[in-house]
């Protein structure tokens, strides 16, 4: 059967994906697919491959739709009001949290050594809060090497992407490539979508393959990771305290509108 309700959460995934500090990886453990998604990416390359085709390509549909039309939109947000944007998307991950714990079955699972990894995670992610990122204006004299380094950036854009609490796009930015990527893909430079997207699928394929393998053999061990890096992101999204009361109660607002979200999310997608 075609999970064609997979469109709206890959136009969710590919929204949170156009944001440095928003993590794809995360938004799929908000929707309760994450460990689907994990499991469809490998078995797209088994017999069984028509199966997970019917979950990936309306996932799929979702992202591309939203990276190619929303990207604009993200970008306004995220120019204009990007303390409440991200407190929206605080709301979101803090709202998921219960969720996810009690998929993961903490107290009956959960030894002093899974807390240790928990705390790893969240110590790794939440360290990149201190990561200065400066980007430059979009490169518009592509050369070889350029689309060398464009394909890489995508594979390692993407390998961080599938892994909760790590953005993807903040990756971008400290390598420096996000405003070439993100301009690119505004304007439909197609030479730049297509070296990206294919380095992007060859990190997702890869990457996939080393978590689907800890879920399966240490499942305990990686929810507590993936927790552990979902917490840790808040202390990376965390804008600050806004400066005026208008943006304090918009903050307040979206905060409270990720809160709802992910509990209505929470309703529908964890059953």
């Amino acid at each position: 059967m075609w999970r064609w309700k997979n469109i709206y959460r890959g136009i969710l995934m590919g929204a949170s994906d156009v944001i440095p500090g928003v993590s794809g990886g995360t938004i799929a453990v908000v929707l309760g697919i994450y460990d689907q998604l994990i499991e469809a990416i490998n078995g797209f390359f088994s017999k069984e491959w028509k199966k997970h085709l019917k979950f990936l390509l309306p996932l799929g549909a979702g992202i591309i739709f939203s990276i190619l039309m929303l990207a604009n939109l993200i970008e306004w947000l995220f120019e204009h009001y990007p303390g409440p944007t991200q407190f929206f998307f605080l709301g979101l991950i803090i709202g998921v949290i219960p969720y996810l714990t009690h998929k993961a079955d903490m107290k009956h699972n959960f030894e002093g050594r899974h807390y240790v990894i928990l705390l790893i995670g969240v110590i790794l992610v939440g360290s990149m809060a201190f990561f200065q990122t400066s980007e430059g204006d979009p490169m518009t004299n592509l050369t070889l090497a350029s689309y060398i380094g464009l394909f890489f950036s995508g594979w390692l854009a993407s390998s961080a992407m599938i892994l909760p609490g790590i953005s993807g796009s903040f990756i971008l930015l400290l390598i420096g490539m996000y405003s070439t990527i993100i301009s690119g893909v505004a304007n439909l430079q197609f030479d730049i979508i297509l070296t990206v997207g294919a380095g992007v699928a060859v990190g997702i394929i890869f990457m996939s393959k080393i978590i689907n393998y800890f879920l399966e053999n240490y499942t305990s061990a990686t929810f507590a990771l993936i927790i552990g890096l979902v917490v840790g992101s808040v202390f990376v999204i965390f804008p600050g305290i806004p400066g005026s009361t208008f943006l304090l109660v918009l903050s307040l607002v979206t905060f409270i509108g990720g809160l709802l979200s992910a509990w209505l999310l929470g309703r529908v997608e964890y059953k």
